[in-house]
């Protein structure tokens, strides 16, 4: 079976705090709690985009991808470009002391 975990994870903005979506599985029950109200279109081409990853019959990453978009439609993606890495800043500014 291939995996089912996300090569980047989403970053979905909840009432208290930021979801980490690393996987598949992780959008499905993140689709489940969806409103039922809400469940429009969009929705359902992204719950079907998913099925479709998890039988293999579809790209995992243009899965993610789907998500991703229906995610930053509802206005609850969160961005993250470039989280620092203080262990490599560190040491990068001793190069330049040496």
């Amino acid at each position: 079976m291939a995996s089912s975990r996300f090569d980047h994870p989403v970053y979905v903005r909840r009432k208290h705090f930021i979801e980490e979506i690393t996987e598949l599985g992780e959008a499905f029950d993140f689709l489940e709690e969806w409103p039922e109200e809400s469940r429009d279109l969009a929705y359902e081409t992204v719950v079907r985009a998913c099925r479709e990853a998890a039988c293999g019959r579809f790209p995992l990453n243009a899965a993610r991808q789907n998500f991703q978009c229906f995610v930053k439609r509802a206005g609850m993606l969160i961005e993250i470009e470039d989280v620092p890495n203080f262990a490599g800043a560190a040491s990068n500014r001793n190069i330049g002391n040496a």
